[in-house]
C-alpha cells in the first residue's frame, strides 16, 4: 500500500471541534463546504499495547537534588539518593574587606573563624524526625559540561574523590531544634555540615580549617576567585553528598551554600564577616539513585497494568498501530489522533504514598536517550508533553498525527532503500512515556500580555509513583480521517 500523507486541513479540523454536539458527520462536510467540494469526515478507533519498561539509568542533570532513603509504602521498595554539587562564584566579584585588618594568626596568616555547607530545602518526603546520616567527600576535580552524568554514576569508580580530602560523616534530622538561628524572621530549613576540622590541600599546606584554606588562597590568588570556572578549577571542585544510614526521610535540595566566617579589627572596630558560595543552576549538580532492583523487576513483569514509577524507576511504553491506521485510509488527511492514559488508584493508603507524576514526555522509544542528551524540547511533532488531571484521573494526549504520519514516513521511505529496514528498527512503531520535569520562561508580549516558552525538560528525579491502565488491556486510540467525496 502507498499512503498518501496530507498535512492541510488544520483550520477545518478546528472547526469541527467548536461544532455543535448534535450536528452529525455527515451534514459537516456540506456545512462547510458547497455542492462541488464536499468533505467527508470520519473516526476509527484502534487498540494501543503499553507495558512497563525498566527506566535504568537516566541523564541525571537537574537544578535540584535528593539525598536521604526512604520506603514506598504503595510497592515495599526502597529509594536510596545522593548528589555531587559545585558553588557559584560570580563573574568578577571581589572580596572588598583589606586584608590586613582581618584576623590573623600569631604568624601573621590570615584565619576563618569557621566554615560550613548548608543544604537548603523547601520541601521533604518522610518523617523529618528520622535519624538520618550523610557523608561528605571533597571532589578531586570538577565536574564537566561535556561528561554524560547518569543516575548509577560512582564518583569513587570514576575517580572523583579527592585522596586525603574532606571525609566525614553527619547525623542530622530534616528538623534541627538545636539550630540557634531558628527563631530569626528569614530562617530556611537546612542541614548543616561543620568544615572546622584542621584541612590540608593538594600541596600538603595545613589550614585550621576549610575556611581559612578558601580566604588565604585568595590572599595569594585572587585571579582564582574572578568567575566560577577559575574558582571551581584551582579552589573549591565540588562535593559529593551520600546518604549513609537511616531510613525515613528524603530532602529535595534546593541549593547547597558553602559559608566561610571570619572577622576584622579596623580601628578598634570588629565586625563579622561572611562570604557565600552557592550551588545554583548556573553550576552543574547531578543526582545518584538506587532502587530495589528486585521490586522494579517484579512490576515490569506485571501484566494487570503499566507503571511509572520515579526517580529512574519504570517507564510505560506503547506500541502504536500505524500500519493499521493507514490501511484502506491512503487518500485520506489524518487530522488528529487521541489517546488518554488513565490512571489507577493506589491500593495502599498512606501519609507517606508517593507523589502522581505531574507531566509526561512522549517520545519514540529509539530517540528517548538523545532527547534528553540533546536538551531537546518537546516540539508537539515528534515528542509531546501531558500533564496529571486530577479531574479526569488521567493524562491525554489530544493530537499526536504528527508523530504517526511520522512514523509511516519513516517506514515507507526506510523499506524503499533497505528491505531489512523493519528487522533494523524493532521499535519504529514504539513510543516512551516518561515523568519530565519542565521549565519555563515567562515573557511579556508589547501589549503587557504574559505568556510562558518552555526552555528546559529534565528527568523527574523526585519520588513519583502510579499505575496506568493498559498491560493486557489495551488502550483505545481514535483517530478522525477528512477527505473530499469522490
Amino acid at each position: 500500500m502507498k499512503a498518501r500523507f496530507s498535512f492541510g486541513w488544520a483550520l477545518l479540523a478546528a472547526l469541527f471541534t467548536f461544532s455543535a454536539c448534535d450536528e452529525s458527520t455527515e451534514d459537516l462536510g456540506s456545512s462547510l463546504t458547497n455542492l462541488h467540494d464536499q468533505l467527508n469526515v470520519s473516526n476509527q478507533v484502534f487498540q494501543v499495547t503499553s507495558r512497563s519498561v525498566s527506566a535504568g539509568s537516566v541523564w541525571a542533570r537537574s537544578n535540584v537534588s535528593y539525598l536521604g532513603c526512604v520506603k514506598d509504602p504503595e510497592t515495599g521498595g526502597y529509594v536510596t539518593s545522593h548528589f555531587m554539587t559545585q558553588f557559584y562564584m560570580l563573574e568578577d566579584e571581589q572580596f572588598s574587606q583589606d586584608a590586613a585588618y582581618v584576623t590573623h594568626d600569631e604568624d601573621g596568616n590570615i584565619v576563618a573563624d569557621s566554615c560550613e555547607i548548608r543544604l537548603f530545602y523547601k520541601t521533604y518526603y518522610g518523617d523529618p524526625l528520622a535519624t538520618m546520616k550523610l557523608g561528605i567527600y571533597e571532589l578531586d576535580h570538577p565536574m564537566t559540561e561535556d561528561q554524560h552524568y547518569e543516575s548509577d554514576f560512582d564518583p569513587f569508580a570514576e575517580g572523583y574523590i579527592r585522596s586525603g580530602g574532606i571525609e566525614k560523616q553527619v547525623t542530622y534530622t530534616l528538623i534541627n531544634y538545636t539550630d540557634d538561628d531558628r527563631d530569626d524572621d528569614d530562617y530556611a530549613d537546612n542541614i548543616c555540615i561543620k568544615l572546622n576540622d584542621p584541612y590540608t590541600d593538594k600541596n600538603g599546606v595545613t589550614y585550621s580549617n576549610y575556611g581559612t584554606y578558601v580566604l588565604r588562597t585568595f590572599e595569594s590568588h585572587p585571579e582564582y576567585f574572578k568567575n566560577t570556572m577559575m574558582f571551581m578549577h584551582h579552589v573549591v571542585p565540588g562535593f559529593y553528598i551520600t546518604h549513609k544510614g537511616g531510613i525515613g526521610s528524603m530532602v529535595q535540595v534546593l541549593y547547597p551554600q558553602l559559608n566561610v566566617f571570619f572577622h576584622s579589627n579596623k580601628d578598634g572596630e570588629e565586625t563579622d564577616l561572611l562570604l557565600k558560595f552557592s550551588g545554583t543552576e548556573e553550576v552543574l549538580q547531578s543526582c545518584m539513585v538506587v532502587n530495589d532492583e528486585s521490586t522494579i523487576n517484579d512490576m515490569v513483569a506485571d501484566n494487570s497494568c503499566t507503571y511509572l514509577k520515579t526517580p529512574t524507576g519504570i517507564f510505560t511504553e506503547l506500541t502504536l498501530p500505524v500500519d493499521e491506521i493507514f490501511t484502506n485510509h491512503d487518500k485520506d488527511t489524518i487530522n488528529s489522533a487521541s489517546l488518554s492514559l488513565t490512571r489507577l488508584n493506589n491500593t495502599e493508603h498512606d501519609q507517606w504514598s508517593f507523589n502522581v507524576p505531574s507531566t509526561l514526555l512522549m517520545v519514540e522509544k529509539d530517540s528517548l536517550y538523545n532527547f534528553f542528551d540533546k536538551r531537546s524540547l518537546a516540539d508537539n511533532k515528534q515528542s509531546y508533553l501531558s500533564s496529571y488531571s486530577s479531574a479526569l484521573n488521567s493524562y491525554t494526549y489530544s493530537n499526536i498525527s504528527g508523530l504517526v504520519r511520522h512514523m509511516a514516513i519513516a517506514k515507507q521511505e526506510g523499506l524503499r532503500t533497505n528491505p531489512n529496514w523493519l528487522s533494523e528498527h524493532p521499535n519504529w512503531n514504539k513510543v516512551v512515556v516518561v515523568p519530565i520535569v519542565p521549565s519555563y520562561r515567562t515573557y511579556t508580549d508589547s501589549y503587557g500580555r504574559s505568556y510562558q516558552v518552555l526552555i528546559g525538560v529534565t528527568h523527574d528525579m523526585s519520588l513519583g509513583f502510579t499505575r496506568l491502565c493498559g498491560g493486557s488491556t489495551p488502550i483505545e486510540l481514535s483517530v478522525i480521517y477528512s477527505k473530499f467525496k469522490e
